[in-house]
């Protein structure tokens, strides 16, 4: 059996983020998801491609239809989109308003803290992405927490700091 290759588009968020000790201040420098993945000693044919580095609630439509066309313009059926979690809802409306994506299966998924600082649940959420793409019929998906929502139902519970189906 051939296994199928998984493209991993980084957008950023604070899965990605560094604590910068001068500033203070959390941001970007480079991506740490090619760490993780050494780290996680998967075999799965991963194949990762940064698309940018942002907070995503720096984010607007127009990065939303870089990510729309890299999910439309790829080889892969499987795909998952680290993403930061405050407007993760928005760029998954997005995709599933996207009918040439109709036969893919995409998976979002982030973190609550950054993958570089202690107790972060950034690797068991590319580890949970990783698996439900591979077992999720194609739609649009957000993967979180070991929790996988169907992309517009859901909404992230600011108050408990984690995504959950609407009331």
């Amino acid at each position: 059996m051939t296994q199928q290759a998984i493209r991993l588009f980084i957008t950023g968020g604070t899965i990605d983020k560094d604590y910068n000790p001068i500033s203070g201040e959390l941001g970007f420098a480079n991506s740490h998801l090619d760490q993780l993945l050494t780290e996680a000693n998967t075999t799965l044919a991963i194949k990762p491609h940064q698309l940018m580095l942002k907070d995503s609630l720096d984010m607007n439509e127009d990065d939303r239809l870089i990510i729309s066309q890299a999910c439309q313009q790829c080889a892969e059926q499987h795909i998952v989109i680290t993403h930061g979690t405050d407007t993760m809802t928005l760029t998954a409306q997005s995709l599933l308003q996207n009918p040439q994506l109709n036969n893919k299966t995409i998976v979002l998924t982030g973190a609550m803290r950054p993958f570089k600082l202690s107790n972060s649940d950034a690797a068991f959420n590319i580890g949970s992405a990783l698996m439900a793409v591979q077992l999720q019929p194609p739609g649009v998906y957000i993967c979180m927490n070991g929790k996988v929502f169907n992309g517009n139902k859901v909404i992230k519970d600011k108050q408990a700091g984690q995504f959950t189906l609407p009331a």
